[in-house]
């Protein structure tokens, strides 16, 4: 009686412990990150981010690993817009001008990258109205001297 206690308690002992191992296994594998691959941060050690708790979202992302730096350790490009070395851009060339300016005609403001500017409609010497354009100031040749002369003409 006493052997087959033994071995009923011992063949229960196995078979807690092979499901306890499968249970841990299952839920402890090595992560499968690869450079490239698509992955979230968990938001549990911000401490910046605003709101009840339990209304947070408790993942950012996905965000593209860029780096491993252990098992179950990435470094994330959070911030894909923003480069360490940003390109500069591209040159555009900036056509000649049709010839000296004759005067300012106009003034507007208008918004461009979020600031606004003021432009000046240009008319150009032995040019028809056609080849008029509208230019910032420092764009204009001579530019101070042309803007005294249309600003007191606006006065007048």
């Amino acid at each position: 009686m006493w052997k087959k206690a033994c071995d009923t308690a011992a063949k229960c002992i196995a078979e807690a412990k092979e499901y306890n191992k499968q249970r841990w296994d299952k839920e402890h594998m090595e992560p499968d990150f690869r450079e490239g691959d698509q992955g979230l941060v968990s938001t549990l050690s911000f401490n910046n981010l605003k709101g009840p708790k339990k209304m947070r979202d408790s993942f950012l992302g996905p965000f593209t690993i860029i780096k491993l730096i252990g098992k179950n350790a990435t470094e994330e490009d959070k911030f894909p817009s923003r480069k360490k070395n940003p390109t500069p851009p591209e040159i555009v060339e900036v056509e000649d001008s049709p010839g000296p300016v004759k005067k300012i005609i106009k003034a507007r403001k208008i918004r461009l990258d979020g600031k606004d500017q003021r432009q000046y409609l240009v008319k150009f010497k032995n040019q028809p109205a056609e080849k008029d354009r509208w230019l910032a100031q420092y764009a204009i040749t001579e530019g101070n001297l042309h803007l005294r002369r249309f600003r007191a003409s606006r006065r007048s």
